[in-house]
């Protein structure tokens, strides 16, 4: 969209004049639920208080007077430990987080299941042509319904994806974008903007079955539903935009077209996060985890991903995304070096079939990544300076670890998985040389390129 589109206040600001009425509530000092004591911001601020505070305080005396006879010594040995202090916040606040924190956000399966019932249902029909206008306009109900504002000029929720001109050469439209904002109230950095999304389209049906799509990617939508719920009542510094895209199926079509005219400048998005097929587990595995990719992109969000609250029991792996290549939206993004996590639990038997039904989906680890992506943008929509993308990539051990786990899986006798002959001698190499790597502690940068090609063969032949 061109400048002369914007509206007043900044890209993305609301022209009811309430706006700023709902949204300006000082997080300091809100008694909200859902604002967390505990901020990415606030680590070093947190880590200084940790070692000035009383209870310090006092510690360092008790230890001193033990040590009085040499008084250099109580100077050394104190002078060690703040060096231990400023040298570990991050320990330091992994600490608060687990001992001290409850999730600020939390998202439980009763409340994404709906979603994906109704997303996935027959009425939808696979969410093809004739379901995607009703998949459509129950998002925006929802948008509407938790008064967050449309962010489409024209004080619209939909964002029309021109199709090829029909026999009489007149316009269509193919397919509609939907997106709502809760804009951000700080002064300065309201004008950026975190973008979390996910696609509502899939496959329809034909002469012999519908595809219902219920991991593909209605699991994906009801976490996009759900955290603009929770972040609705929230004021948070910087924008937040929640979009569901059209036409991902389709050669990602509605995050190209949405790219290609923003509704706000390009270098507004400061990050932007989303997720396709979140409540199944890789291959039918047991893998209690979720796979994060694009981190190597901005490694600076690794440390919030340690720190911010998720539900016992979930896992996340980190890996590059040269090891899948561009299987969702954030394809687009990442052409244009914008900062971006994509979030998925990977393929499934079930994968672009009938069989991808709603009764198969995995509700609780639906509601935990869900609940773990919504504390992530809170986050990112709050701290002073979000992470910046960087043109090196950074990987590093996660990406070993994680085919160590796959591949350990993959051979266990008490896995039902049938695998050939062949296929066992693929998983077998993976795994050898994979705990070779992990023996040294270390990845060589021709070792990565075998791991990109053991990724590869196995996604080609396995799943």
């Amino acid at each position: 969209m061109t400048s002369e589109h914007r509206r007043p206040n900044g890209p993305l600001a609301k022209t009811n004049s309430d706006c700023g009425n709902r949204q300006s509530k000082d997080l300091s000092t809100s008694d909200c639920p859902c604002i967390r004591k505990f901020r990415y911001n606030r680590y070093s601020q947190q880590s200084h208080n940790l070692a000035t505070g009383p209870e310090s305080q006092r510690t360092i005396r008790e230890e001193s007077s033990h040590m009085a006879l040499n008084w250099k010594t109580s100077v050394v040995w104190m002078s060690v430990w703040i060096l231990w202090v400023t040298a570990n916040p991050y320990l330091l606040a992994a600490q608060e987080v687990e001992i001290d924190l409850r999730p600020a956000l939390e998202i439980s399966a009763q409340e994404v299941m709906p979603h994906v019932m109704f997303l996935a249902g027959p009425e939808l029909k696979g969410r093809g042509k004739v379901g995607r206008p009703l998949a459509s306009t129950y998002i925006q109900h929802h948008f509407q319904s938790l008064g967050l504002l449309p962010l489409f000029t024209g004080n619209s929720y939909f964002q029309p994806i021109p199709g090829p001109a029909d026999e009489n050469g007149q316009k269509t439209t193919q397919g509609h974008n939907v997106a709502a904002m809760l804009v951000g109230h700080d002064p300065l950095l309201k004008d950026e903007v975190i973008i979390v999304s996910a696609h509502y389209d899939h496959l329809g049906f034909n002469d012999e079955a519908v595809y219902p799509g219920a991991d593909d990617n209605a699991s994906g939508v009801s976490m996009l539903l759900e955290v603009a719920e929770k972040l609705a009542p929230m004021s948070l510094e910087r924008t937040v935009v929640f979009v569901a895209f059209d036409l991902e199926e389709r050669g990602l079509i509605g995050s190209r077209w949405f790219l290609a005219h923003p509704p706000c400048p390009k270098e507004a998005i400061k990050y932007f996060i989303t997720a396709d097929m979140i409540g199944r587990s890789l291959g039918g595995l047991d893998i209690p985890a979720v796979f994060i990719t694009g981190s190597e992109r901005s490694p600076a969000v690794r440390p919030i991903l340690d720190a911010i609250p998720r539900a016992s029991g979930l896992e996340y792996h980190m890996l590059g995304v040269d090891l899948i290549g561009t299987r969702s939206d954030y394809g687009p993004f990442r052409d244009e070096e914008i900062p971006f996590l994509f979030f998925s639990t990977g393929e499934h038997p079930d994968y672009h079939s009938p069989r991808d039904t709603p009764d198969k989906i995995e509700y609780e680890k639906l509601a935990a990544i869900s609940g773990m992506i919504g504390n992530l943008v809170v986050e990112l929509a709050t701290m002073p300076q979000v992470p910046a993308w960087t043109d090196t990539p950074e990987t590093g051990m996660e990406e070993v670890q994680l085919l160590l786990t796959v591949t350990r899986e993959l051979l266990d006798p008490k896995h039902d998985k049938e695998i050939t002959a062949p296929q066992r001698f693929i998983i077998t190499q993976a795994h050898n040389y994979a705990t070779g790597i992990e023996k040294r502690g270390r990845i060589l940068p021709e070792e990565r390129k075998f791991l990109l090609r053991s990724a590869q063969m196995l996604m080609l032949s396995v799943f």
